[in-house]
């Protein structure tokens, strides 16, 4: 069995019309909501041993935000994750080594909500299930297990296990 991690970057800051898409930093809201999600991860334990994410700045600020790591996994930033479809999202996890057991992704809506609802499939009765199908906002993390290799990894191929969002956590206390 394997884990993957889905995350969209944390809130952007807009206040920059200048600034090319690619080089939002984050906001200071989104700041916050990496931290918390930074913490709701070491609570559960949730700790990738390779870490794909998107060159984009917000994306690459988000990891940085959720080290420093118990065990340092492989960064492997990755230009074709800017703004990638769920097929280009897919591709890159069939990239993965078969060794490797638990993966986060870091990337950008709307492929990885798409990607999420398609590894997912149809009929995902859990409160999670129908969290995801409401939306990927900002900050949020999918945790998938994933019964296969990354190279069969397709549609309806991993069982959702939870949808956290950073209002969700903060909500329950966790800010």
């Amino acid at each position: 069995m394997r884990q993957l991690m889905l995350l969209r970057h944390a809130k952007s800051n807009w206040d920059d019309a200048s600034l090319p898409d690619r080089d939002r930093p984050l906001s200071a809201r989104g700041r916050r909501s990496a931290a918390i999600m930074r913490q709701a991860m070491r609570d559960l334990g949730l700790a990738p041993d390779v870490v794909l994410v998107s060159t984009a700045k917000r994306t690459m600020e988000t990891l940085e935000a959720l080290e420093p790591w118990d065990d340092t996994p492989l960064i492997e930033p990755m230009e074709s994750l800017y703004l990638a479809n769920p097929m280009q999202l897919a591709a890159a996890l069939h990239g993965v080594a078969e060794t490797v057991r638990s993966v986060l992704l870091i990337g950008h809506n709307p492929g990885l909500h798409d990607l999420a609802l398609s590894l997912a499939g149809p009929g995902g009765g859990s409160d999670a299930a129908r969290r995801l199908a409401e939306g990927f906002p900002t900050g949020a993390l999918a945790e998938f297990i994933v019964p296969g290799s990354w190279w069969d990894l397709r549609e309806g191929g991993a069982r959702l296990v939870r949808f956290l969002t950073p209002r969700m956590l903060e909500a329950a206390g966790r800010s």
